[in-house]
């Protein structure tokens, strides 16, 4: 039986995974930036310009919204560590997208590279 482990080590192995420094270019040049990670992770902070499709209904949403479904679209994705982003990555490849990138390390590498995190404030009550 695989554990998950086996499962991401697996997906990497048919798909390209940047480098936080790479991954400057590869979403300059990306149609769409895509955070597979859950709604909260989301709210907590995400990377500029990126859209929320968790990983959970992802096949669907792309599916379903005709201006995601040209399979040659530059695609980049993230989640929090790139586990979740490389399953996603491979389905994608595996459901026809030419260009899917992943990068490497998720947010978590990112924010350790010292890259801009978008934090969505919080209205005032006051």
């Amino acid at each position: 039986m695989k554990t998950p482990h086996d499962l991401v080590t697996e997906a990497r192995q048919h798909i390209t995974e940047v480098s936080p420094q790479e991954a400057d270019a590869a979403i300059r040049d990306a149609d769409v930036l895509i955070d597979v990670r859950e709604a909260d992770e989301f709210a907590g902070g995400h990377l500029p310009g990126a859209i929320l499709i968790p990983r959970g209904v992802l096949e669907f949403r792309l599916g379903s919204k005709p201006e995601l479904g040209r399979r040659d679209l530059e695609i980049v994705l993230y989640c929090k560590t790139s586990g979740r982003a490389a399953l996603a990555a491979r389905s994608l490849k595996e459901m026809g997208y030419l260009s899917v990138r992943s990068i490497a390390g998720g947010i978590d590498a990112w924010i350790a590279a010292g890259k801009p995190v978008v934090k969505p404030e919080l209205p005032s009550f006051e």
